[in-house]
């Protein structure tokens, strides 16, 4: 039985329920997250993403004059509908309508900044208790690295986050979190904030980064191992797609990362290992210092890695 929750108060997105962007050439991103490990499917007027063995519908892609984020659907429950609607009546917030011959019918609003959002009922598809994990067996008369000749392609499990760009973080974050119930995990000033679901998600489900317009940054897979990220970055170095950030490890999430850039100057992540937040649990929200915003080691940040190429290409 789907879990509901019926109070005001608990009122909140459970999950990203689906994103979805256009790029000029679905042929070159069909070949991208092929690639990268997702299933790629024409669905719907597009290309749809999924995880192996996972029914989720993450993503859809469609046919567009350039690389744009066209909407974000996330995932609310039925019993929460009349608190999202009393919510927006007491904020002032209008609601909208859907943006795109694509989009679904639905409880729509607009971001401060001007993204088209709808409230989706659905069921969570964010994890509900923190992702399994595979490391290397103790010593043993025998090696315990894999056989490369054994190692077959890296497939994600699931969506772990998206971050967007947004020209105004603060309002951002009051938007996410007074009307739709995402709390805050961590932040470094007005610059980037994380959030997560008290449904219960990973670290951060949304994560919001300063531009001068909105836009999608990157998509964040989780796999079940180290090896796993390092082997997913040479997997797509010999897909064709060579650049991007890492292998490194973040301070805020604590995860290990493999930013693997597309065709349209945003990113697709493997992420490893990323701290888990469950139903409930207060989650000590502080605000850090630039350096430890990113990372506590890795290679090398890329010159435009903050760059929000939706904009720049306007």
């Amino acid at each position: 039985m789907t879990e509901q929750h019926t109070s005001a108060r608990a009122a909140a997105v459970h999950s990203v329920h689906e994103f979805v962007f256009s790029v000029p050439d679905l042929g070159l991103a069909a070949h991208f997250y092929t690639s990268f490990g997702l299933e790629v499917r024409e669905e719907d007027g597009g290309l749809a993403l999924y995880t192996a063995g996972h029914p989720q519908r993450w993503a859809r892609i469609v046919a567009g004059a350039r690389k744009k984020l066209l909407w974000l659907t996330l995932g609310i429950y039925e019993a929460d509908l009349p608190a999202f609607a009393e919510r927006c009546a007491r904020l002032g917030v209008a609601r909208g309508v859907a943006p795109h011959p694509l989009a679904p019918q639905g409880f729509w609003l607009t971001a401060p900044d001007g993204l088209p959002i709808c409230l989706q009922v659905a069921d969570k598809c964010s994890p509900s208790v923190k992702s399994s994990r595979v490391f290397a067996p103790e010593s043993s008369s025998a090696g315990r690295a894999p056989q490369r000749s054994a190692v077959g392609q890296v497939r994600p499990r699931h969506l772990s986050h998206i971050l967007l760009f947004c020209p105004d973080v603060p309002a951002a974050l009051a938007f996410y979190g007074a009307l739709l119930g995402l709390k805050l995990s961590d932040r470094s000033g007005d610059a980037i904030a994380f959030m997560h679901s008290p449904h219960g998600s990973d670290h951060h489900l949304l994560a919001l980064a300063k531009s001068s317009g909105y836009g999608l940054h990157h998509s964040s897979w989780d796999v079940d191992s180290f090896d796993a990220v390092g082997l997913g970055s040479q997997q797509m170095a010999k897909a064709g797609y060579p650049d991007g950030w890492g292998l490194g490890r973040h301070v805020l999430g604590s995860n290990y990362f493999r930013y693997v850039r597309d065709p349209w100057g945003s990113y697709a992540e493997y992420s490893f290992d990323i701290d888990f937040i469950p139903a409930g649990q207060e989650w000590p929200a502080a605000d850090y210092p630039p350096e430890d915003s990113l990372y506590v080691w890795g290679t090398d940040l890329p010159a435009d890695f903050i760059t929000n190429h939706e904009v720049a290409a306007m």
